[in-house]
């Protein structure tokens, strides 16, 4: 295993521990902390490195992940609005999830139906 498939890793399990400690002082910092783009940067890299940097390539992979931001959101609205009316974490993660696979699904239907 290189060092390049270890760094990744690495680097979200301290990103997990960093919420962890800064949820102690700031919920909002700690939430801006889970949402920033370091899964996207990561997977950027590896993408990136095991293609020597192809521009096909990471336009695609690029373009994948702007669509994946939309079934992301949905979750997350979802799980806002879950929270909202007193359900508990299950409840929340399940109707999250729920919306986040519906919406990879339709994702997944309209890049059939149009043919990319």
């Amino acid at each position: 295993m290189k060092i390049q498939d270890i760094i990744p890793v690495v680097a979200s399990m301290l990103i997990i521990l960093l919420v962890a400690i800064i949820e102690k002082q700031s919920k909002f910092a700690a939430a801006i902390t889970a949402v920033m783009p370091i899964g996207a940067t990561l997977a950027l890299w590896i993408v990136y490195a095991a293609n020597d940097g192809d521009r096909h390539i990471m336009t695609d992979f690029s373009q994948g992940l702007v669509l994946g931001l939309l079934p992301t959101i949905g979750f997350l609205i979802v799980t806002w609005l879950a929270a909202r009316a007193g359900l508990k974490l299950g409840p929340i993660l399940l109707a999250g999830y729920g919306v986040w696979g519906i919406g990879v699904g339709l994702l997944f239907l309209v890049k059939k139906l149009i043919g990319t």
